[in-house]
């Protein structure tokens, strides 16, 4: 059989495969059809074990010392020849997938009686033959499976790339009948690109067409250097049809045919999905309406019913964060400590300075203190401690911050009036020495403070 014969023939050969592949694959999309979701309850995020992704093929085929893209051989006349292969593949995506691939076979050419010459050796030759084996890891991307038009699919093109080695042994036949074969084992690297398309046969077999050209790192494949130093005959190529089966229960679908634009779909719309969603809408609900009782003021005190101890306050009452009103303002005059008091009855200086709740401001009523505390010590000269103090609602650690804040604050007006920086010294006790009794709103007052200490 001749090249063109045998070529004609594995081009029939292919034709057919894809026949019969084309309509089991429209027979398998017709009843696939039949269903939202196929084989298994495979869901979108779902995770890869909800699927089958390994699986194992056999392939047989037509080698080639030539590719369809072109470029120069030593032998004018490439001969197809048998060649064979096994794939291992896990896809690891719905587009995308490891394989590792062996293949073996032999290549075969001649010049249609003529000769080619080897530059290297100067030796004629009249054709050759190359057995080889090879072994390469390539990623292949499928380019169908994502598909707006078809829920379920069966028909699935891809494309691949990848490494490996080849082992090839090169016998040339030189114009006196000679053998020249090469005594031993040529080891090259190897590039294989290819394409193909796939035809799902059931959730378990495929029936896969592709073509693959290998590109050779060397210039050894026929074992004649036609164009020496120049490496032209690098490169093969290998056309084959093969099975396909996938493992796994047939409870999980296979996820190379997966479709997750049709998977989204059904999520959308099943039924179970949609209770879940109207449920979660009721338990929002629920909680929306607790919150709008917590909110619930019904006297308008700005303290929530749940939590209001003094219900039904008169508009416009002052209250306290438990809702009950807050007592009359004291006039804290009255405990300014001993000789603090001048003798024409006006505020002395080194008078307590009183803050309101949670607040480290002066009040305008502290300002005739400190400018008399000011004057004092600017005309003596004399320095004095702030010892800033706090009530004890809130945190420890807050208070502490809150009695230096205060202090800070009296130090601040002093020295703006003139008092040296340096003849202060500021201090913050926290809620510690109260001077009074810090379970009542006005001993509470009387503990938000700042002391002075002259020195």
């Amino acid at each position: 059989m001749n090249y063109s014969t045998l070529k004609k023939t594995v081009v029939l050969s292919f034709v057919s495969l894809m026949a019969v592949g084309m309509a089991k694959a429209q027979t398998t999309s017709a009843d696939s059809s039949k269903t939202s979701t196929g084989t298994g309850t495979a869901k979108v995020f779902g995770g890869a074990s909800q699927y089958n992704t390994f699986s194992i093929g056999i392939n047989v085929g037509a080698t080639s010392p030539s590719v369809f893209t072109g470029g120069t051989n030593p032998f004018s006349k490439p001969k197809a020849d048998l060649g064979f292969g096994l794939s291992l593949r896990d896809q690891l995506s719905h587009a995308f997938s490891l394989q590792l691939d062996a293949h073996g076979g032999s290549l075969k050419g001649d010049d249609g009686g003529g000769t080619t010459k080897d530059l290297q050796s100067g030796v004629l030759y009249s054709s050759f033959t190359t057995k080889f084996w090879s072994g390469s890891l390539s990623g292949v991307i499928n380019v169908g499976n994502v598909s707006f038009l078809h829920r379920a699919n069966a028909i699935n093109f891809y494309v691949s790339g990848g490494a490996g080695l080849a082992f090839y042994t090169p016998d040339p036949i030189d114009v006196n009948g000679v053998d020249h074969k090469y005594p031993n084992t040529v080891k090259e690297l190897i590039i294989p690109v290819g394409a193909g398309v796939k035809f799902k046969l059931s959730d378990q077999f495929d029936l896969n067409v592709g073509y693959t050209e290998n590109f050779v790192d060397g210039i050894n494949v026929s074992g004649v250097h036609a164009a020496w130093p120049r490496a032209v005959e690098n490169k093969y190529s290998y056309g084959y049809a093969g099975l396909e089966y996938t493992f796994g229960p047939k409870s999980k679908p296979s996820l190379e045919w997966a479709n997750p634009v049709a998977m989204m779909y059904d999520e959308l719309y099943d039924a179970a999905l949609r209770q879940e969603v109207e449920a979660l809408k009721g338990r929002v609900a629920n909680v929306e309406t607790a919150v709008n009782g917590l909110k619930k003021d019904s006297d308008g005190d700005g303290v929530s019913d749940q939590f209001d101890k003094c219900p039904n306050t008169p508009a416009g009452t002052a209250v306290d964060g438990s809702g009950c009103p807050l007592p009359a303002p004291i006039d804290t005059s009255l405990f300014m400590r001993k000789g603090q008091m001048s003798g024409t009855g006006m505020a002395a200086a080194y008078s307590n300075i009183q803050f309101e709740f949670d607040s480290s401001v002066l009040k305008t009523s502290s300002y005739p203190v400190l400018d008399a505390t000011s004057a004092d010590l600017r005309s003596s000269g004399a320095s004095a401690e702030l010892d800033g103090y706090a009530s004890s609602e809130g945190t420890a650690a807050h208070n502490m911050r809150l009695s230096k804040d205060r202090a800070n604050s009296v130090k601040t007006y002093l020295v703006n009036s003139g008092v040296p920086a340096k003849k202060l010294k500021v201090k913050g006790f926290g809620e510690t020495h109260p001077v009074a009794d810090n379970s009542t709103e006005a001993g509470r007052i009387l503990n938000r403070r700042v002391e002075f200490h002259k020195k």
